[in-house]
């Protein structure tokens, strides 16, 4: 059996046609094994173990991870806990205790914890001597008669500027507050 031309021809164009994918779908095969290679470079890190034993070694790698991350979180949780008794909140207002008496040299300042537990400290300062009274705080409040200038130290110790809930979002400083207060007898 002959073929004729056109017959010929046309079988040449399907081969040359052929050829060509063939070539570009290499090309592409090509390509691909690359970047393979890259990414099994990269996750191999230069080693020349097997895809199973690198997997094998990656698995203990992030097991260990999740164990130390485990163990981080409840070290956070413990101090979270040793903070909850920490002072974290201070109040202070500054005032004159006698009318004869100027500079604002008397104060009381609430040291307390996030819960509103801690000490409220006073100083009456006199012409001649300074007093200093402490009295413990619980939950904001005291069990002894608190002064107009105790209570306003505490509250503003339990002031919303203040942390909360053990929710720390950034490091805070101590804030003390000097402001005028009018002057007041000390209780």
């Amino acid at each position: 059996m002959e073929l004729s031309p056109e017959v010929v021809g046309g079988l040449l164009v399907l081969a040359i046609l052929v050829g060509i994918a063939g070539l570009v779908v290499g090309l592409v095969a090509l390509n691909g094994q690359r970047r393979v290679r890259q990414a099994y470079h990269a996750f191999s890190m230069g080693s020349r173990d097997d895809v199973l034993t690198l997997l094998e070694r990656h698995v203990t790698e992030v097991a260990g991870l999740r164990r130390d991350v485990a163990e981080q979180r409840r070290y956070a949780e413990e101090l979270r806990e040793l903070l909850k008794g920490a002072v974290s909140r201070v109040g202070t207002v500054r005032y004159d205790a006698f009318d004869d008496m100027g500079g604002r040299l008397s104060f009381s300042t609430a040291f307390l914890d996030e819960r509103g537990d801690g000490v409220v400290v006073s100083a009456i300062n006199g012409r001649t001597d300074t007093r200093i009274y402490a009295k413990p705080v619980a939950a904001g409040t005291s069990r002894h008669n608190l002064s107009q200038e105790e209570t306003a130290a505490i509250s503003r110790a339990l002031s919303p500027g203040q942390p909360r809930d053990g929710m720390f979002s950034r490091p805070r400083r101590l804030p003390t507050a000097d402001v005028d207060e009018p002057a007041a007898d000390a209780s």
